[in-house]
C-alpha cells in the first residue's frame, strides 16, 4: 500500500511516501525548485518520491494534505473580521492567496495527480505534527508535545499515544489523543517570531539565529517577557497580551509601537552584531558594543522565557500522562537548547524528536496518520536515520564533470585511501564539501550533504563563516562525533543511548577539559552535536574516525553544504557551484575528488 503525505502553501513544502508503513523517499521542494523555504505545491518532491519508489501516481492509494484548509481559512476569515480595518491588508492578501490555490487543495491534488477523490484525505495540522514523532520513533507508548506558531487554530497540543505492533496480540491499536491544546493568537512560535524579527531576522527562517545569538548575553528582561507573555504555574496554560503584538492583524510587522516603547528600537537587519564575547577587540566602539549587548541580551531572555515554559508544560504533560518517553515535533521543537533542558529538568528519561519537525514533517506524519490510525495498520517500522532524499551515482557525477571540463580523481573501488585524503587534508585546514548518498530529510546535514572542517581552532571558525557560508560571524557551527566517544566531550547523560543527537536536536554543554581541543564548535561552552555510528553512514563515520587516529579527537566541525542564502545542495551541479564559488579546498562527490590549486 502507498501512502504519499503533502504539505504546501505556507512554508517548507514537502512531500514524502509510505509504503506499507515504512517510508520510502521524502523531500522539501526547495531541494529541487533551489527557492529557499519554497511554499509551493511540491511537485518536483512529489515527482522524486514516486521515482524513487518506481511507481506512478495512478498506484497511489492515498494521497493526505497535512492539515484542513478550510479550518485554516475560517481562522483567519473570523481573526480579520475582528480586528477590521487594522487587519485590512491581512484581508486582502489572504483573499488573493486562498481563492487562488489554498481552498482548493483537493481539486489541485485531483488534478496534478489524477487520483480519485476518495483517495485524498486531510489531518489536523497538529496530529500530523505529532503522528510524523510519534510513528517514527521507537516507542511503544509516549507523551506527545506540539508546539509550532500555529495550524488550523492551534498553536499547541499536550497528549498521549499508544500504539498496536505486528507481532502482537490481536485487539489492539494505534492511538494518538491530544487532551488539551491552545489556540491562536497564543503561541509560543509566534511569540518567538516577534523577537526574531524585532532583532532583525527573518520569520521562519532566522528563529535559529536568535538562539546562536542567545548565549552572548544575559537574560536581563525577564521582567518586561512577563508583561507580554503570562504562564500559569498550576496548569502550564499561557497567554500573550495582545496590546504588544500585531500579527493577529498585519500583514507586514509581528509587533507594535508597544513592543517598540518596551524593548527598544528594532535591530536593522543587516547590522554587524558583535560584543565583548565576539569581538574584543573592538572594545572601542562603545555605542555600538552596549547596543548590541542589549540586542544580545533580550535574545538570552526570550529564549529563557521559551525553556521554562516548554518545561512548565513538559512537567505538567507528565503529571497528566505519568509517561517516561515524550515525542515532540512542531517548529519550536528545532529548539534545541530547550530540548535539553526538557530532558535534564523533567520527569522524562527519553526523548524522540522529528528530525524534520516543522511543516515538512507534516507531510510524513500525516501519511503515518492515515496508515496506523484512519486504516489501523499495526506498526513494524522505526526510522533509522535521516536519509530519505535522492542520490546520484559515480556515473552521474563524472557525466556532470565531464561535460563541463572538470579535472578529478577517481577512487572507486578504492574509497578508503579517498578517506585517508579527507582526513589528512583536514587536519592541515583543508575545508572539504562532503557530498554522498541520499540527502537529509529536515533543515539539518548530517553527512551527505555537509562542509567538514577541523574543529581544533578557532581560526577555523572565522574562515568557514567569512570565506565558505558568507554569514554572519556569531552564528555556530555544529560537532559531530563518533558516537562510541560522545561521552568523552559532551556532558550528555548516556549520550550513546539517545537518538535525539543523531539528529543535531540537542544542545550540550561540552565537558571543560574538552572545551579547547574544540574552539571551532563549542559555542559558549556548549555545542549543537551530532553523533554517529558506523552502521549508519560509513563514509563520514570513517573521516572522523580516521580524523581522530591522526590528531586525538574522534571530533570534526560539520555545517550545511550551500552558501547563505541558499538551500542545501542537492545534485553534483549544486554541489560544484558552490565549491567554486567559495574557498572550500576539497569536493568529494561519492569516489570522486577535486581539489582545487
Amino acid at each position: 500500500m502507498y501512502i504519499l503525505g503533502i504539505s504546501c502553501f505556507y512554508h517548507d513544502a514537502a512531500a514524502a511516501l509510505i509504503r506499507d508503513g515504512e517510508l520510502v523517499a521524502a523531500s522539501m521542494e526547495e531541494r529541487f525548485s533551489r527557492k529557499k523555504h519554497d511554499n509551493n505545491y511540491p511537485t518536483q518532491a512529489i515527482e522524486f518520491c514516486l521515482r524513487q519508489a518506481g511507481i506512478k501516481a495512478q498506484d497511489l492509494d492515498y494521497v493526505v494534505f497535512y492539515e484542513k484548509p478550510l479550518l485554516k481559512f475560517e481562522r483567519i476569515l473570523l481573526t480579520t473580521l475582528n480586528t477590521f480595518p487594522e487587519s485590512s491588508g491581512v484581508w486582502r492578501e489572504a483573499i488573493l492567496s486562498w481563492f487562488k490555490e489554498k481552498l482548493w487543495v483537493k481539486n489541485i491534488i485531483q488534478s496534478k495527480l489524477s487520483v480519485d477523490a476518495k483517495k485524498v484525505l486531510f489531518c489536523d495540522h497538529h496530529m500530523s505534527h505529532a503522528a510524523s514523532a510519534f510513528f517514527c520513533s521507537p516507542f511503544r507508548d509516549a507523551a506527545v508535545l506540539t508546539v509550532d506558531g500555529v495550524g488550523e487554530w492551534t498553536t499547541t497540543t499536550i497528549g498521549k499515544a499508544s500504539s498496536h505492533w505486528v507481532g502482537d496480540a490481536p485487539g489492539g491499536q494505534n492511538e494518538i489523543t491530544l487532551f488539551n491544546e491552545h489556540r491562536f493568537p497564543h503561541s509560543i512560535g509566534l511569540l518567538y517570531s516577534a523577537f526574531t524579527a524585532w532583532l532583525g531576522f527573518r520569520v521562519n527562517n532566522g528563529e535559529y539565529k536568535v538562539m546562536g545569538m542567545a548565549p552572548y548575553g544575559e537574560p536581563r528582561y525577564l521582567d518586561k517577557m512577563a508583561k507580554v507573555f503570562h504562564q500559569n504555574p498550576q496548569d502550564a496554560s499561557f497567554k500573550l497580551d495582545l496590546d504588544y503584538f500585531s500579527f493577529h492583524q498585519s500583514a507586514e510587522s509581528s509587533f507594535n509601537q508597544r513592543f517598540i516603547d518596551l524593548f527598544g528600537q528594532p535591530r536593522p537587519a543587516e547590522a554587524d552584531f558583535f560584543t565583548m564575547a565576539t569581538n574584543p577587540e573592538r572594545a572601542g566602539e562603545k555605542a555600538a558594543m552596549a547596543e548590541n549587548q542589549h540586542y544580545a541580551d533580550v535574545a538570552a531572555s526570550i529564549q529563557r522565557v521559551t525553556e521554562d515554559a516548554l518545561i512548565n508544560i513538559a512537567n505538567h504533560l507528565h503529571k497528566q500522562t505519568g509517561l517516561k518517553k515524550l515525542v515532540m515535533a512542531g517548529g519550536v521543537a528545532l529548539n534545541t537548547k530547550a530540548n535539553y533542558r526538557i530532558l535534564q529538568e523533567t520527569p522524562f528519561d527519553e526523548i524522540y524528536i522529528q528530525p524534520a519537525a516543522g511543516d515538512d514533517g507534516g507531510a510524513v506524519g500525516a501519511a503515518l496518520w492515515a496508515y496506523h490510525v484512519v486504516l489501523g495498520k499495526p506498526r513494524n517500522w522505526v526510522m533509522p536515520n535521516a536519509y530519505w532524499g535522492q542520490s546520484y551515482s559515480n556515473d552521474e557525477v563524472r557525466a556532470f564533470l565531464d561535460s563541463k571540463g572538470i579535472k578529478y580523481d577517481s577512487y572507486e573501488g578504492r574509497e578508503d585511501e579517498m578517506l585517508d585524503i579527507i582526513a589528512e587534508g583536514l587536519t592541515k585546514q583543508k575545508v572539504v564539501g562532503f557530498f554522498q548518498g541520499r540527502f537529509e530529510w529536515g533543515p539539518r546535514a548530517l553527512g551527505n550533504r555537509s562542509i567538514l572542517a577541523d574543529p581544533r581552532t578557532e581560526e577555523m571558525k572565522e574562515v568557514v563563516n567569512t570565506k565558505i557560508k558568507f554569514r554572519e560571524p556569531f552564528r555556530p557551527f555544529a560537532p559531530v562525533v563518533l558516537r562510541d566517544r560522545a561521552a568523552e566531550y559532551f556532558a550528555y547523560p548516556d549520550v550513546e543511548k539517545h537518538e535525539a543527537p543523531r539528529y543535531m536536536l540537542m544542545v550540550s554543554p561540552i565537558h571543560e577539559d574538552k572545551q579547547d581541543q574544540l574552539q571551532a564548535v563549542c559555542h559558549m561552552g556548549t555545542g549543537r552535536l551530532q553523533s554517529i555510528e558506523r552502521e549508519t553512514n560509513p563514509r563520514y563515520y570513517g573521516v572522523i574516525e580516521r580524523f581522530g587516529q591522526i590528531t586525538g579527537v574522534p571530533v570534526i566541525l560539520n555545517t550545511s553544504f550551500n552558501l547563505r542564502g541558499e538551500p542545501i545542495v542537492t545534485s553534483p551541479r549544486d554541489a560544484y557551484n558552490t565549491f567554486h564559488q567559495s574557498d572550500i579546498d576539497y569536493l568529494a562527490m561519492e569516489s570522486i575528488l577535486i581539489r582545487k590549486p
